[in-house]
């Protein structure tokens, strides 16, 4: 079973800054895309943004350009996001996700998920 562990989650202020973790434990980090998403209360999951395991490409939704900045380090076996500028509306569960092939979506598709991490943005 694929596992995937998140971390690095907790309360911050507006336009405070946390940094997630995920990490692939016992295996070797995924060749294909990996993903955060997130859940706020009583909203459906969204993606928030994706990064090849080649090349170098990063993907991000709207609501979190310019803010937020995903990176993968293949040799530690961790993906990360770092997230600036937060607004309460960034609030949620933050989820680590992992396609197991090839697709050609880079926001839909994953096959693999994490426990999620809280994330809260309050004064």
């Amino acid at each position: 079973q694929v596992q995937l562990v998140e971390s690095g989650g907790g309360l911050v202020q507006p336009g405070g800054s946390l940094r997630l973790s995920c990490a692939a434990p016992g295996r070797t980090f995924s060749i294909n895309m990996m993903g955060w998403f997130r859940q706020a209360p009583g909203k459906e999951r969204e993606f928030v943004a994706s990064a090849s395991a080649v090349g170098g490409r990063t993907y991000y939704a709207d609501s979190v350009k310019g803010r937020f900045t995903i990176s993968r380090d293949n040799a530690k076996n961790t993906l990360y996001l770092q997230m600036n500028s937060l607004k309460p509306s960034d609030t949620g569960v933050y989820y680590c996700a992992e396609q197991s092939t090839y697709r050609a979506s880079y926001s839909a598709g994953y096959d693999y998920w994490g426990q999620g991490t809280q994330v809260t943005v309050s004064p």
